[in-house]
């Protein structure tokens, strides 16, 4: 079965190919360079899950894939949230969005570092989604990074139960405990059911 991701995200495409297998072919925006940039105007993760994935599945055939995913910190009220990315003030700059995160976190306490990532992802075909699931992970923001592996805000995250950052755990076990792949089960599920 083929599944498309409406994606230009390599890493967020990686990730998905990885957790999938062999199960599925995985096609992206490189395989569809003509796809137009699709604003993600919402203000919740399935706002602009839904956006994506409806634009994209008017333009191609078969099942359409969108996922909008974020960290939500506890002493920051959700934030960054639907901004995840744009943190730092510029799209996709990782190494500023981690910088303001650990800056807004300086002054809070241990005990009050609690976060979690978040994934909902829709399926959509000939522009309309079919259904919608979301994936989490518990954790707690790190005082600094750690680790080399996985991208954006995962050398600041620790999920519950381990003493690493996901960017230290490595992509297998990252993959079983991440919000993706949480979300990303529940879409299997659902698309293998007969």
């Amino acid at each position: 079965m083929t599944l498309i991701i409406a994606t230009r995200n390599q890493h967020k495409s990686e990730e998905i190919r990885q957790m999938l297998g062999d199960a599925f072919v995985v096609k992206d925006a490189t395989d569809y360079p003509d796809w137009p940039e699709v604003a993600e105007t919402g203000t919740t993760f399935l706002e602009n899950a839904t956006l994506k994935a409806e634009a994209i599945s008017a333009l191609v055939e078969g099942y359409v894939l969108s996922d909008d995913s974020g960290l939500e910190v506890d002493a920051l009220h959700g934030a960054p949230g639907v901004w995840s990315s744009s943190y730092g003030g510029k799209e996709g700059d990782h190494p500023r969005n981690n910088a303001r995160l650990l800056e807004e976190m300086k002054q809070v306490p241990e005990e009050l570092r609690s976060a979690r990532f978040v994934c909902t992802m829709v399926i959509a075909q000939g522009g309309k989604s079919l259904v919608h699931f979301v994936g989490r992970v518990e954790g707690k923001i790190l005082n600094s990074a750690s680790g080399a592996q996985g991208f954006g805000y995962d050398p600041l995250f620790a999920p519950f139960g381990y003493g690493k950052s996901f960017a230290e755990l490595g992509s297998a076990i990252k993959n079983s405990l991440s919000h993706r792949g949480r979300a990303l089960a529940q879409v299997v599920d659902w698309l293998q059911t007969p």
